[in-house]
């Protein structure tokens, strides 16, 4: 079968490559029809995600028909049309039985590379690294998903590819980033970055009865759909009077917004300062992997003692984060890999009743064969590129 393959930083291929088989009775194999480049597949296309391998087959957000099932899947037959959560979970550990699903104890089998660098090791991840399980993403024709009986998730009839493929990752994890935010009515939710997980963190905000929503980015596509599509007010932090801080604080009348969402993650962009320049000095000579300016920013404009939510993935260790004022704002952080498989019925209904489209902010829709070039148009923000779905 042909799969895009990570080769090294900057370089992924589409490649023939052995298909898939059912290796335990809890698999099942499914024909890809539309899988998606995450903003979260620029940290290894970018080569900062460690223990990546020549030849792993990328890709973590898609959906498919099931085409073979392991004796222990009684969920699911051939025919069915699946979106897959980019999380494994077992069903039964301690952490899935408390539906912090990605915290699974079970569906990682490299826990242990996992453990020397986290301390204890999150659950499998389709097409993210050794450390994460080694697993062949779905940015390739076929896929095998472990754990069948419990991830993947049934698409109702009349819905199509588009409308429920980023249940798979995007919008779940807009959605976790917003209720981890601990929304109150009325408050003031400040979210950096409008690309497609901030996009979702924003529609998901007013979704918990936020009174206001202001979004920090610098493409202007970007900002141009989280004011149409999210209704929010919007800051251009490379074209702001002073800085991010002063424009939020002028905005809220010195409060500071109530609720941050940091959707950047690591490689956030800096306008200059010291630590920002820092940051990309030392990525640059293999220092550091992690480029925290939207979560400084976060916690520096949070008003006092409010939440800061990090959606936003991180890979290693960070400089200069300002934890004394992360300390005396009493602020709270709440963090993690998506619990997609939490989600999975709720938003579907959504989409069901029609209170989203989440296919609003699909910019690119192109064959796999396309999916190297449409990785550098997607980093690159070229082309007014947001989303690019792949059909294999």
């Amino acid at each position: 079968m042909k799969a895009l393959c990570w080769h090294g930083k900057e370089d992924v291929r589409v490649d023939t490559v052995p298909d898939p088989k059912i290796e335990n009775p809890r698999d099942a194999v499914i024909k890809v029809t539309a899988t998606a480049i995450c903003g979260s597949d620029l940290h290894l296309y970018d080569g900062y995600m460690p223990t990546m391998r020549a030849g792993d087959v990328l890709g973590h957000e898609f959906m498919g028909e099931i085409v073979e099932t392991g004796s222990a899947v009684t969920n699911l037959k051939k025919g069915d049309r699946v979106v897959v959560p980019f999380t494994m979970a077992c069903g039964s550990c301690f952490f899935c039985q408390r539906s912090l699903f990605s915290c699974c104890d079970n569906s990682n089998p490299n826990a242990k590379i996992a453990e020397e660098a986290m301390g204890h090791s999150p659950s499998g991840l389709f097409g993210y690294s050794h450390m994460l399980g080694g697993f062949s993403g779905g940015q390739a024709e076929y896929v095998r998903v472990p754990f069948a009986d419990v991830g993947p998730y049934k698409v109702p009839a009349g819905l199509p590819d588009e409308k429920v493929l980023f249940l798979s990752d995007i919008f779940p994890t807009g959605y976790m980033a917003a209720e981890q935010a601990d929304i109150e009515p009325g408050d003031t939710v400040a979210v950096w970055g409008c690309g497609p997980v901030g996009l979702f963190a924003i529609k998901s905000a007013w979704m918990f009865g936020a009174g206001r929503v202001i979004a920090i980015d610098t493409v202007p596509e970007r900002l141009k759909l989280a004011e149409a599509q999210g209704k929010a007010e919007t800051i251009d932090f490379m074209n702001v009077t002073g800085s991010v801080y002063d424009r939020l604080q002028d905005m809220t009348k010195g409060r500071g917004p109530d609720r941050c969402i940091d959707a950047v993650g690591a490689e956030a962009h800096g306008l200059g300062s010291t630590p920002a320049i820092l940051d990309k000095v030392k990525a640059a000579v293999g220092l550091g992997t992690d480029r925290p300016t939207a979560l400084r920013q976060a916690i520096m404009c949070c008003r006092k003692a409010g939440t800061v939510s990090v959606p936003g993935v991180y890979v290693g260790f960070l400089d200069k984060v300002p934890m004394g004022a992360f300390v005396n704002k009493a602020l709270t952080m709440k963090t993690g890999q998506t619990h997609v498989h939490r989600y999975l019925k709720p938003l579907m209904e959504k989409i069901e009743k029609g209170e989203i489209d989440p296919s609003f902010l699909i910019t690119h829709r192109l064959p796999l064969v396309d999916a190297p070039k449409a990785y550098k148009t997607f980093r690159d923000k070229q082309d007014g590129c947001i989303k690019v779905v792949l059909k294999p």
